[in-house]
């Protein structure tokens, strides 16, 4: 089998938002590369989630199943992702960038003789992907040249969930050759970056304020704001630096990755780190009183003003318009 095969992650007996990024980065290689898209599914049992990738615009779906790939080992998924690739030999290999496929599908590229490339944020004809350097600062772009299998890995939030179309897909079943001597780690509960009460990742509309809210006390400000649109509030690190806001609400590179259908940005400058986590968004919507600011060079529309004189008036707009 030539073409695409983009491997979903299945946590819980469901398919994350990022695993649905990565059939949309498939998809939209596919219409470069001119190859079907299947989705690989591992587990024991993975004929419930499998009938929802099915439900999806794929080609097909291939679900991965053994007693040993009931819990997650890096070994396990190496071990049999290498034998799915070998019996179909698809040109490409795409995976949502994740801590699961960061700790295992550097050593699966390697027993092709491949490299990873990691963390795309876009993807071009040729095909040629995109990916950020030094958190962004700089951009780097790719092409395979090996002869065999290229492996991709997706950022969260470049590639937009909601461009997967519904279809109707066949399924079928492969199962490994695996040994539990094979299998070299043991077992752990998923690994969980922080226990949130807020997923930023899923949320549809993003209020996100900066250091220009100035202190503590101002929150109120935005707050109002984002009660008003129905929003969730975010924040650059700064403001979650000085614990005024806590550290699951912050965007950025060394916080959550958003791609809303809109993002307010309150107060940011745009530095590079904050930028490298929201500027997948739809519409970006900046408020700052420094007209050179960088967020303006990302915004699609764009207030110079006091946030002080323009967040009341905007807030009070948007309630008048509700009644």
């Amino acid at each position: 089998m030539s073409g695409i095969l983009v491997v979903l992650e299945d946590r819980e007996g469901r398919i994350g938002r990022i695993s649905w990024e990565a059939v949309a980065a498939a998809l939209q290689l596919s219409s470069f590369a001119r190859q079907p898209v299947h989705a690989a599914l591992l587990g024991a049992d993975t004929s419930t989630v499998a009938a929802a990738v099915a439900a999806k615009a794929v080609d097909g779906v291939v679900r991965v199943e053994h007693p040993l790939l009931q819990s997650y080992t890096s070994d396990g998924y190496t071990h049999a992702l290498e034998q799915l690739i070998r019996a179909r030999q698809p040109d490409f290999v795409v995976f949502p960038h994740t801590y699961q496929v960061r700790d295992f599908t550097p050593a699966l590229a390697a027993r092709f003789g491949q490299s990873l490339i990691g963390d795309v944020t876009s993807i071009a004809d040729g095909p040629l992907f995109t990916r950020q350097l030094m958190q962004g600062r700089l951009t780097g772009t790719y092409r395979h040249n090996g002869s065999g299998p290229c492996f991709v890995s997706v950022q969260s939030g470049a590639f937009r969930s909601d461009s997967v179309t519904t279809g109707t897909a066949p399924v079928e079943s492969f199962t490994p050759s695996l040994e539990a001597a094979q299998i070299r780690t043991r077992p752990g509960a998923p690994f969980r970056a922080a226990a949130q009460t807020v997923d930023l990742g899923s949320a549809q509309l993003i209020v996100s304020v900066g250091r220009g809210i100035k202190e503590a006390d101002n929150l109120p400000l935005v707050q109002d704001l984002a009660a008003a649109l129905g929003a969730e509030l975010a924040a650059s690190r700064p403001i979650c630096d000085n614990g005024w806001l806590p550290m699951e609400r912050q965007v950025g590179s060394s916080g959550q990755t958003v791609a809303p259908k809109v993002y307010i940005a309150i107060g940011i400058s745009g530095a590079i780190q904050h930028l490298v986590g929201m500027k997948a968004s739809q519409c970006i919507v900046a408020i700052n009183k420094d007209p050179d600011a960088p967020i303006f060079e990302v915004a699609d529309y764009g207030i110079v003003g006091d946030l002080f004189e323009v967040v009341p008036a905007l807030t009070a707009a948007i309630k008048a318009a509700k009644q």
